[in-house]
């Protein structure tokens, strides 16, 4: 559960006692229950809460609540912290086995009510779904004309989707639409190397199992050359999807061959994380160079504290890929490039005819002598981190900085166990030698497989535009997902107002610092990302040199995209 959920549980809870109160004046006011309430609110707010603002709003006699919270804070329920210097004035907060026992009890009203109301059976995990989510949006549903046909058809509708925490609240979202169109069953959610090898298999069949799969925005290439998804052009109209409404960045995403094969649903952006208490604490700059990252780590990085100065993705395959493609940009290169240098979303189409391998320069190996300083202030085990253990590591407040993607840095701020809540500053990435302070920009796309029956797509079709229309998305930030991939979401203050995340990837939007190039999506994509994720995890671990490492990787890629390139003629020919 987290903090969005619980403080919805609280006002909840709230709203069904007042009538009870209100209609039977002879009960007695639960001091008890309004303390913990307050304090568990106040803290999660991150609001200030004094020993007389709480006895105030206990609603009973002035001296009854001082016992009742005096006798909260003797057995370690309440804590008492200094507000100033001296000591003198305190602020009270829920200690450990109040907010351990109120989450408790918000778990257990979440899955009764679940059960009551039908959303959800006693056999289901009650982290499966999220608590106040409006689930009976009529944005969710299609158009009734295409509803009444895919329910004559008396086929529902089939997704393939990420397994992760945004995918399964979208699920939630339009499984519970009461429309006949799709159940929980009918969703199928994967770790990210399962749902591509799914993908597929799935253009493999006669006839397509799915009728929207999701793909890796790095994947569109392979996907869209191999004819294994559907043009989206002739759909986007009359489907409400409005392309202008979209950060073009984030909108080329889903082109190829100047037409577009997916609809952006999410995006996500390798953010710089740094503590802001710990760098107030040594009277640091936040870093805004590579040399800067190492300096504030050697003066941060405190082992025998149980603090290291960063963590980030160094696992091999492709979490260490991801972050070296990434690193490589920061330096002003990219390990494909095109006869003009790096491609951009601006140029006509991302080629594997036109793009060659650039593991051989300055910015390769700027990064990848970035990276072994980088050892040297993290974990030991880095190189044996993925995306969520580094995620955690930062989270519980045993890392002061962190490269991590927002969809998963989002739990910075929202999981009950953080111990950064509200004292971090999320950043672009730091430049590298002749680089710049760039961010990648990823995230996924759905799209409609090319064997989907005809009569079919424009169910599909709708789904897709249902599912990225603005108000979904809007749905999604409220339950606390940093996703802006609409310029109408940007706009909204509101939108922006509650989450530091959503702020900062508004900021370097508009400052352009967002890009996907260092990830282009070509043909071949995932034998690149793989022959990366090896290379660099050998070098790194000391199985073989840098230039040895380097060099094999720049063949082996040159290889695959001459593969590449030989297929994409015999099937244009």
């Amino acid at each position: 559960m987290n903090e969005g959920e619980l403080l919805r549980v609280i006002g909840f809870l709230d709203r069904l006692r007042e009538p009870f109160g209100e209609l039977f004046p002879v009960t007695q006011q639960d001091p008890t229950w309004a303390i913990a309430t307050s304090l568990v609110t106040a803290q999660l707010r991150g609001e200030i809460l004094t020993v007389s603002a709480l006895a105030q709003v206990s609603g009973v006699p002035h001296a009854t609540a001082l016992r009742r919270i005096n006798e909260l804070i003797a057995s370690g329920w309440i804590i008492r912290l200094p507000r100033t210097r001296t000591g003198k004035s305190l602020t009270l907060h829920p200690g450990e086995p109040m907010m351990a026992a109120f989450t408790g009890y918000a778990r257990h009203i979440k899955s009764v009510l679940a059960q009551t109301v039908g959303v959800r059976s006693s056999a289901e995990n009650d982290e499966d779904f999220s608590f106040g989510v409006n689930r009976i949006d009529t944005f969710l549903a299609p158009p009734p004309s295409i509803m009444q046909r895919t329910i004559d058809s008396g086929r529902t509708l089939r997704f393939l989707l990420q397994d992760d925490a945004f995918f399964a609240a979208m699920r939630d979202l339009w499984a519970d639409w009461r429309n006949n169109l799709a159940s929980r069953r009918d969703f199928d959610l994967l770790k990210l190397d399962d749902m591509y090898e799914r993908a597929v298999a799935n253009a493999q069949r006669p006839v397509s199992e799915y009728d929207v799969i999701t793909l890796n925005a790095p994947w569109l290439g392979s996907f869209a050359e191999s004819g294994r998804v559907q043009c989206l052009d002739a759909h986007l109209l009359n489907v409400g999807i409005d392309s202008l409404d979209f950060d073009p960045s984030v909108w080329a995403t889903g082109r190829w061959d100047s037409r577009q094969y997916g609809v952006p649903i999410v995006s996500s952006i390798e953010l710089f994380a740094a503590r802001t208490d710990l760098f107030a604490e040594k009277s640091l700059n936040f870093p805004r160079s590579f040399d800067e990252v190492i300096a504030a780590g050697r003066k941060l990085h405190a082992p025998a504290e149980g603090r290291f100065g960063i963590t980030w993705n160094g696992v091999r395959g492709m979490p260490i890929a991801s972050s070296f493609m990434s690193l490589v940009g920061c330096c002003g290169g990219a390990v494909l490039e095109g006869p003009r240098g790096p491609a951009t979303h601006r140029a006509i189409d991302w080629s594997a005819a036109e793009l060659m391998p650039s593991l051989d320069s300055d910015a390769a190996r700027a990064a990848l002598d970035y990276m072994h300083r980088l050892c040297t202030i993290s974990p030991p085990d880095v190189l044996d981190l993925s995306w969520d253990p580094s995620v955690e590591l930062f989270l519980t407040g045993r890392a002061a900085m962190a490269y991590a993607w927002s969809m998963r840095a989002v739990r910075f701020e929202a999981d009950m166990r953080s111990r950064v809540k509200r004292r971090v500053r999320y950043l672009p990435q730091p430049a590298g030698p002749r680089g710049g302070n760039i961010t990648p920009l990823g995230g996924f796309l759905l799209a409609i497989p090319a064997n989907l029956p005809s009569d079919r797509v424009e169910a599909a079709a709708a789904a897709i535009g249902r599912m990225t229309s603005r108000e979904s998305i809007q749905s999604q930030i409220n339950n606390g997902f940093p996703v802006l991939p609409r310029f109408s979401m940007a706009a909204n203050p509101d939108t922006t107002a509650g989450s530091p995340i959503v702020r900062a990837i508004d900021q370097m939007a508009r400052r352009g610092q967002l890009q996907a190039w260092q990830r282009p999506a070509v043909p071949g994509y995932i034998a690149v990302e793989t022959i990366i994720g090896e290379e660099v995890h050998d070098a790194l671990t000391g199985r073989k040199p840098d230039a040895a490492a380097l060099s094999d990787a720049q063949h082996r890629i040159m290889a695959v995209l001459k593969r590449e390139r030989h297929l994409t003629n015999v099937k244009r020919s």
